[in-house]
């Protein structure tokens, strides 16, 4: 048999259940997920591989109108995405009525290679209401294969996993075949206390937050980690430290936690906030930190 390889792209709009979804297909948790819109900044690589192929899915920020420098980066991993797709998932969700960017949309449309519409959240609709997002959508993308899923509880995971493999084309690998991502292990460090920022933060104190790691050093026993967490605006820093430093430490500790799990070794994290004003507006920042 001969062997497959492809690029199978997810984009739809912010909060559908794109992160999800590619860390249910991928069986590792490489995306971090939030109940808030705007979670990913980037498109992250999750390469699954087995002896007859080897599928690179890629996870996109949430398709958005652009307020900020940052959000015309984050639109051109979504752009990307969709010009080099083997496979297209387009995610949306039994709660959203349209997608809130039409040109996005109208570019879907046009595709020559094969769209997957997944309606994503199926547990939390009725069955009718299933079967009037199926037509609506089957009519807005008619060469698109329609059909509804839940990526948080696995539900047609596997009806997605037929479609990947059959539409696949025939490949050698693009990566070896022991990767499972085409990001560096700083830059999953470096979500891991992002996320746990948009889950303790409100209003726009995430959204104005970049994480940098200035140092990963891997030791017999330990990883020492010192990161450095970069926000607006001083009244903002003051947030993320919080009382008593009481913010700053429940984020480093719970990250920490989860970097163990992740790395399979004892963690020493160290957090430091930095005021680095605007950064979301300056282009010559935003490549500083890799977007």
């Amino acid at each position: 048999m001969a062997h497959k390889s492809g690029f199978v792209n997810i984009v739809g709009s912010p909060n559908v259940g794109k992160s999800t979804l590619m860390n249910r297909l991928v069986g590792e948790k490489l995306s971090i997920v939030t109940s808030k819109a705007q979670t990913t900044r980037h498109r992250i690589l999750g390469i699954v591989n087995t002896d007859e192929s080897q599928i690179v899915f890629s996870d996109t920020p949430g398709v958005v109108n652009s307020a900020y420098k940052l959000h015309d980066s984050m639109m051109g991993y979504v752009n990307a995405s969709i010009s080099d797709a083997d496979v297209l998932l387009f995610i949306t969700d039994v709660k959203e009525t349209e997608m809130n960017h039409k040109e996005t949309l109208e570019r879907i449309q046009k595709l020559e290679v094969p769209v997957l519409c997944l309606i994503n959240k199926m547990d939390l609709s009725d069955q009718e209401q299933v079967k009037e997002k199926l037509e609506y959508w089957q009519s807005r993308l008619p060469k698109a294969n329609v059909f509804p899923i839940s990526a948080l509880h696995g539900f047609n995971i596997d009806g997605v996993w037929e479609q990947i493999l059959a539409h696949i084309p025939e490949s050698p690998p693009y990566f070896d075949k022991e990767a499972i991502s085409d990001r560096p292990m700083r830059f999953f460090i470096s979500e891991m206390i992002r996320e746990k920022i948009f889950i303790h933060c409100k209003k726009e104190i995430p959204y104005s937050t970049q994480v940098e790691i200035e140092e990963y050093l891997e030791e017999e026993d330990i990883v020492r980690i010192r990161a450095l967490i970069i926000v607006e605006r001083d009244s903002q820093k003051g947030i993320i430290i919080g009382k008593g430093g009481e913010m700053l430490k429940r984020v480093g500790r719970e990250a920490r936690i989860e970097m163990e799990k992740f790395i399979d070794k004892k963690v020493f994290l160290e957090t430091f906030v930095k005021v680095d004003k605007d950064w979301r507006g300056s282009e010559q920042k935003l490549k500083k930190y890799g977007y």
